[in-house]
């Protein structure tokens, strides 16, 4: 998995700039953007989200460009914007469902994967999964053993 970001410019008009001319190379592993206020972070985040289209700069991820075709990231994309709101006539399980097929995912496996975001809930100190891949597709299995997630203590 790479994704290359290449002269990244976000202008919110002639006066504001969130981004400019930013570029790095993303490769399989953890990242931490760390800045101060203003800095660019959540711009980019958003760019990489496909929320917010940049400017100018390229987006390209395994090969394709995420501008121009946003849904080949969002396949394989989650993300916790900074002020994260639900919708006050949707109860959790329904905001879920909602969520879940705004991604695509339904059938059997979605159950399996309101029970691992419920097991989350409380920011546990300790969290056990007795295969929490069980219902879930053999594609998606075969991704959640390669990230660890066979039986995790």
């Amino acid at each position: 998995m790479i994704l290359e970001i290449n002269n990244l410019t976000k202008k919110y008009n002639k006066h504001k700039t969130g981004l400019s001319d930013y570029s790095i190379t993303l490769e399989n592993g953890i990242l931490g953007l760390l800045g101060p206020n203003g800095a660019g972070k959540s711009t980019l985040m958003k760019i990489i989200a496909t929320i917010s289209k940049p400017t100018q700069g390229t987006l390209v991820f395994d090969g394709v460009d995420i501008v121009n075709n946003p849904g080949h990231i969002r396949k394989v994309l989650s993300y916790l914007p900074q002020d994260f709101g639900v919708y006050p006539n949707l109860n959790a399980y329904e905001f879920l469902k909602y969520i879940a097929a705004m991604k695509g995912v339904g059938g059997k496996g979605l159950n399996q994967r309101i029970g691992i975001a419920q097991a989350m809930l409380n920011d546990p100190k300790v969290l056990i999964f007795d295969e929490p891949t069980v219902g879930l597709d053999p594609e998606e299995r075969l991704c959640d053993r390669r990230l660890g997630f066979s039986s995790l203590v």
